[in-house]
């Protein structure tokens, strides 16, 4: 059987093969692996979360299932069924075109429909569980169709139920989005609001908000297309106020942003930077420049070369300030 390059299927443009995909563009055609177990085959969205660690063995299901639908069309609202194979920034643009607010903050964030959920995507004080209604799809181990709302989704801190019970097992067909025909802006996002102020921009529209989004997000992140990566591989830090205020006494300038009365949440990106990491290049693998969360592929890292780098940066934080990063990338072997 000969050797598919994955190289196109994944933004740290790891140059690993396969050597069976299939390409799923309706619901139907799932029902060829119905009954096969997690360890026989792989997901794949648009390839932004993921870190090839090695030549992979497994069969992979490509999610290429396309479609907007508008289902509800209430006074204020509407209810969206999207295809978990389109783009999701393609969905937001859509969104943002006819007028419905509520994803704008959202725009520029990589990878497909259906892997959003799964992440419980978020920026800018916006997060996918806040307009998710339901979402559709296969529990391919069981051969069953299922349908799971905003609840039974279980959304956390970018994870769901689709990183723990159903991790690997389900695969997100269609999600329901709810939208506002009437702008319901967030603008609190300090940064957000600097750039509007200083775009004399002062009643934003949605169309505002995510062309400034975009902007934001261009300038602090490498174009995968140029630099490989996938975006933030490690998530924001969270820790107790008591932990917190230890570390306050040696870091007075420290960042962190609430979470409840007893949790705080640290910026990995400042934990990684305060421990020299930010700029460093071994070989074609490095921490970006300008934005220490993210993890670059310069050219011809291997998936293994990017995870050697990640754990020494894991225990470099941890020994320097007794915090342990975790990652957000999935890895594949």
């Amino acid at each position: 059987m000969s050797e598919i390059s994955l190289k196109k299927y994944n933004t740290f443009n790891i140059d690993a093969t396969c050597q069976e995909i299939h390409f799923i563009k309706q619901v139907n055609d799932l029902e060829l692996f119905f009954g096969m177990s997690p360890d026989q085959y792989y997901i794949l969205g648009g390839g932004s979360n993921v870190l090839l660690l090695d030549n992979i063995h497994k069969i992979i299901l490509k999610n290429e299932i396309k479609g907007i639908e508008l289902i509800h069309d209430l006074d204020h609202e509407v209810v969206l069924r999207v295809g978990g194979g389109e783009i999701w920034n393609d969905m937001v643009q859509w969104s943002v075109e006819h007028h419905y607010s509520g994803i704008e903050n959202l725009s520029l964030i990589p990878g497909t429909v259906g892997a959003a959920p799964v992440q419980n995507i978020g920026a800018y004080g916006v997060e996918l569980k806040d307009v998710l209604v339901r979402v559709e799809g296969v529990n391919i181990t069981e051969g069953k169709i299922m349908t799971i709302n905003n609840v039974g989704c279980q959304f956390g801190y970018r994870d769901s139920i689709f990183k723990h019970e159903l991790k690997d097992v389900f695969f997100i067909t269609h999600i329901h989005l709810k939208l506002s025909k009437i702008p319901k802006l967030n603008i609190d996002y300090a940064a957000l609001k600097q750039e509007l102020d200083q775009l004399n921009i002062f009643t934003p529209t949605a169309k505002d908000i995510s062309e400034v989004v975009t902007k934001i997000r261009k300038q602090k992140l490498p174009d995968p297309a140029i630099i490989g990566n996938a975006g933030s591989f490690f998530k924001n830090t969270t820790i107790s106020k008591n932990k917190y205020d230890l570390l306050l006494k040696n870091y007075p300038t420290i960042p962190m942003y609430p979470v409840d009365d007893d949790t705080v949440k640290i910026p990995s990106a400042w934990l990684i930077e305060q421990a020299g990491w930010k700029g460093y290049r071994y070989g074609d693998a490095g921490c970006h420049e300008k934005q220490a969360l993210v993890l670059v592929n310069y050219g011809n890292a291997s998936g293994k070369n990017i995870y050697d780098l990640a754990l020494q940066i894991i225990a470099s934080v941890e020994q320097k300030f007794g915090v342990r990063l975790t990652m957000e990338v999935n890895l594949w072997n």
